[in-house]
């Protein structure tokens, strides 16, 4: 990273150039020599959403009355406001194939990234998925994704629809120019996580992510109702990114791309070292 231009204000004391700050950022987010430390990054988050949001209801399986109904739907909203708060600034957090495309079509994040973000989304809930099931004993089924016993696919699939457009819509609210509130954007993209949970687990589960729902559903060897979970958190998110437009105009800014692609900052100058 190139060193921060400066000049001398009439007080005497440096006025920093923020622009060469943004342009420097810009040119770190899109060296590629980065990209491995992103996605180390999105797939220790997303293990970690994983192994909250499936493990939770396979230990209260394994406890009875251990965990609470209501903690077990709270623990990944939180769990997402902890990971945004310590790895947001690498890759994003995006912990979700829907919202690395949301990104993209908001033209926040290179599409050519995309690939690689959900392959290690995946990836990484399916290795939460088996991490639990040796921790606990208990099938993958326990803490995957489903229909409720007396709610249809269609209907499942509606929800999850409805509860992404809801996140994505979040997400990207809080990542706009006009909008940008910082860390404090996990507080309220955590906190509509849990709120939908709360509501809305007993109908779908509230998944709002394809990859959460993977790594669990194939472990247990149930992905006969996996479409629902595909289709709908796809339709909401594609609808979150079209109501954006309507609201706010064009992504791309300065804030949005620094949101949706974190800012390494490399320029780490080690003692005796130039």
């Amino acid at each position: 990273m190139a060193d921060t231009a400066s000049t001398i204000g009439p007080d005497g004391n440096p006025v920093i150039d923020h622009f060469r700050d943004v342009m420097d950022d810009v040119d770190d987010f899109a060296n590629p020599k980065q990209e491995w430390r992103r996605l180390v990054s999105e797939a220790i988050g997303t293990f970690f959403l994983v192994l909250v949001a499936a493990g939770a209801p396979m230990v209260a399986a394994q406890y009875p009355g251990s965990i609470p109904t209501a903690a077990m739907v709270v623990a990944p909203g939180l769990m997402v406001m902890a990971i945004i708060m310590f790895m947001g600034k690498v890759s994003g957090a995006h912990l979700n194939p829907g919202v690395s495309i949301a990104f993209a079509l908001r033209g926040d994040f290179p599409w050519r990234r995309v690939p690689g973000y959900i392959v290690v989304q995946f990836a990484a809930a399916t290795l939460a998925a088996l991490v639990v099931v040796a921790l606990t004993g208990q099938s993958a089924m326990i803490g995957g994704s489903y229909p409720g016993s007396t709610t249809s696919p269609l209907i499942a699939c509606v929800t999850e629809a409805i509860l992404t457009f809801g996140l994505v819509s979040v997400i990207l609210g809080t990542a706009s120019g006009a909008q940008n509130i910082g860390i404090i954007a996990a507080i309220g993209v955590g906190g509509y996580i849990a709120l939908a949970g709360l509501w809305a687990a007993p109908l779908s589960g509230a998944s709002m992510n394809s990859a959460r729902t993977f790594g669990p559903n194939l472990v247990g060897g149930d992905l006969s109702t996996y479409w629902v979970y595909v289709v709908g958190p796809l339709a909401g998110a594609v609808l979150a990114v079209g109501v954006a437009y309507l609201l706010r105009g064009r992504g791309g800014g300065v804030s949005g791309s620094r949101a949706a692609q974190g800012v390494l900052d490399t320029d780490v100058r080690r003692p005796g070292k130039p």
